[in-house]
C-alpha cells in the first residue's frame, strides 16, 4: 500500500513557542565577505579619511566648551 501523507505541521509551532521563537544574533561588525568589491574600496578610503582618535578626543572637548559657553550667555 502506498504511502499517503509524505508530511505534517502537527505541533511544530507548539514545540517552537516552548523554548521562544529568538530573532537571530546581531554582530557588532558584518563580514565583508561577498560584498561588492567597488564598496569595500570606497569604504577604505571613507575609512582613511576618517579622523584619528587623539584628533576627534580634542575636537570633542573642544565642541563641549562652546556649547557650556553658549548654554551661559
Amino acid at each position: 500500500m502506498a504511502k499517503l501523507k509524505n508530511n505534517t505541521s502537527h505541533n511544530q509551532s507548539r514545540k517552537a513557542h516552548r523554548n521562544g521563537i529568538k530573532k537571530p544574533t546581531k554582530f557588532r561588525h558584518e563580514s565583508t565577505l561577498g560584498m561588492d568589491p567597488k564598496f569595500l574600496k570606497n569604504q577604505r578610503f571613507c575609512k582613511k579619511g576618517n579622523l584619528k582618535t587623539e584628533k576627534q578626543v580634542a575636537e570633542a572637548v573642544e565642541r563641549k566648551a562652546t556649547r557650556e559657553a553658549k548654554a551661559k550667555k
